[in-house]
């Protein structure tokens, strides 16, 4: 045997009865039994046999891929700097035949080339440097979301589904109708008229959940009914979060979703993103009262920059049609009810807009009524984010209409018996939205007013 040709620099002798010894050989072999069973990194092995090579030295003349860069330390990220630009890095640590000790060996080459992913709202967090780098010796590449809708990308989907259920390899097939509507389900997840969702991941969950209900029934093949069936079982921990908001916002009356009400609107927010989002109804509540020596326009409920920056600038708009300087004249508060998880964005402005003039004029608004939507300093309403999510949870809070911008009319996907629930409005300008969204029984004169500024 190999063991026996070597020179033996150590016997250990156990008091033990049969044959039981250890012997360290010249090059640091174990030997236990006779049996050679490991290099223990004795004196005589080589310091790059101590240590094990890292990702970037086995990437040499090759390709090294990092997913989530921007997630590593900024000590690691500052280590990967310097192996790009010198081609060579030192290894150190200890591997198994160690012996115990560290070791840093001779700089080690390592030139490759990097492949990097990651998340848009990470990058900040990248090495300067680093990413400095990548620009300068490199490309950025911003990876689309979604797909044209064209009939050779929806046989994709398909090959996609049918890729999904070899994969799992317990699931049946699919019907062509359960194709049809995993592809409608991929363009109401694209968030965008005439596209489909790229989010394959979250497509895939969904066709192993109806496939595994589809095996419940011990049917031979996936029906529509079933992704029907996950769409409601395999829902998204913000999905299932959202949901439990408006029960409980409706059981405790935060949601009111019937009568009038001075200064009271029903909001739309989205939580998540992407494939995530999930809408939300947002209870907002104005008051405008007669201000004191430091007028002020108060926002309470957690809110962003974007959306502190909104309300203000709603105070513009009431300018213009009243013709008042409510912020040398007024107090203005406007409080959005119970928003734990924060808001951000300036979606709700139409609302907040409403809401202020409804308080201001003592005019009330309907409370069957949500609106979603941006709002220019001149009165013009622009598009919002996730608007199917949003009119989604109009529908399942019980509510009969809901006022979205009309650039946004062509991004609503939602299944047409779900939309016999609900009546969507599209407006341009913020005199429609006061035209539509409050009662002016009372108070025709404010109204012909405001129409006459449009």
């Amino acid at each position: 045997m190999k063991f026996q040709t070597e020179k033996i620099t150590k016997i250990e002798k156990i008091p033990y009865k049969g044959k039981v010894y250890n012997v360290t050989t010249e090059s640091g072999n174990v030997i236990v039994n006779g049996i050679l069973c490991s290099n223990s990194g004795g004196l005589g092995t080589p310091a790059h046999e101590r240590v094990v090579a890292g990702m970037i030295h086995k990437a040499h003349m090759g390709v090294l891929f990092v997913d989530e860069i921007a997630t590593l330390h900024p000590a690691t990220q500052q280590e990967l700097l310097t192996a790009l630009q010198e081609g060579k890095y030192a290894i150190t640590g200890q591997s198994e035949r160690s012996a115990g000790a560290m070791v840093r060996t001779e700089p080690v080459p390592c030139n490759f080339i990097l492949v990097a992913a990651g998340n848009y709202e990470t990058i900040k967090h990248m090495h300067p440097a680093l990413r400095s780098r990548i620009r300068g010796y490199g490309y950025e590449v911003y990876m689309d979301e979604t797909i044209p809708d064209t009939p050779e990308n929806r046989n994709k989907i398909a090959i996609f589904v049918a890729q999904e259920i070899e994969k799992d390899g317990k699931i049946p097939h699919f019907s062509k109708d359960a194709v049809d509507e995993i592809v409608e389900e991929a363009r109401r997840r694209a968030n965008r008229k005439g596209h489909l969702t790229l989010r394959l991941r979250d497509l895939g969950g969904l066709v192993r959940a109806a496939g595994d209900l589809a095996m419940e029934e011990k049917k031979k093949l996936v029906q529509p009914e079933h992704i029907t069936k996950a769409k409601k079982i395999a829902r998204t921990l913000e999905q299932q979060i959202a949901d439990k908001f408006i029960e409980r916002k409706k059981e405790y009356e935060v949601i009111r979703t019937k009568g009038i009400q001075v200064g009271r609107v029903n909001g739309l927010a989205v939580m998540g993103g992407g494939a995530a989002f999930s809408g939300i109804i947002l209870p907002i509540e104005a008051e405008v009262t007669v201000g004191g020596k430091e007028n002020k326009v108060v926002a309470t409920g957690k809110l962003g920059e974007i959306a502190q920056e909104a309300i203000k600038n709603v105070t513009a708009i009431v300018k213009r049609y009243f013709g008042d300087d409510i912020k040398e004249k007024y107090d203005i508060y406007v409080q959005f009810l119970q928003t734990y998880e924060g808001v951000e964005g300036d979606s709700a402005s139409i609302a907040v807009a409403t809401g202020i003039i409804s308080a201001l004029k003592n005019v009330p608004v309907k409370q069957d009524y949500a609106l979603t939507g941006s709002l220019s300093v001149r009165g013009e309403v622009l598009p919002v984010g996730g608007v199917t999510a949003k009119v989604e949870a109009a529908i399942e809070a019980g509510l009969k209409y809901v006022i979205v911008p009309k650039s946004n009319m062509k991004d609503i996907i939602i299944d047409s018996e779900k939309l016999k629930n609900i009546n969507i409005i599209p407006v341009e300008t913020i005199s429609e939205v006061l035209e539509k969204a409050l009662d002016w029984k009372r108070s025709i004169k404010i109204l012909n007013k405001i129409k006459s500024y449009s």
